[in-house]
């Protein structure tokens, strides 16, 4: 049985990983010039950057619960909030051609 507060540690951890991804999703797209290469940037470092929050999140200040084993916690604690905040980013946010800069100096 999971308790409410190893259950709210689990949801604070998917609600980080799916914003860093969000961000991670946004700053490749608008630092890269072509599709592909924020594509498969975001497919290696994301992930990548969400399992060392995740390690850093569970085992060091001790948030979440077991949830049964490592495919589970890969699922659910990387794989789906890398899919949320990808999406999010690609479809609720405007493309950044789109997006007006002004002009620095």
């Amino acid at each position: 049985m999971v308790s409410a507060a190893g259950a709210i540690g689990v949801l604070f951890i998917v609600a980080l990983n799916t914003a860093i991804a969000a961000l991670v999703t946004r700053f490749l797209r608008v630092r890269l010039e072509t599709q592909w290469g924020a594509a498969i940037y975001v497919a290696l470092f994301a992930p990548a950057l969400e399992v060392l929050v995740l390690l850093v999140s569970s085992g060091v200040l001790g948030l979440g619960s077991n949830l049964g084993g490592p495919v589970a916690v890969l699922t659910v604690a990387v794989f789906l909030p890398l899919a949320l905040g990808a999406a999010f980013d690609l479809f609720w946010m405007p493309a950044p051609e789109e997006v007006d800069v002004p002009d620095t100096l």
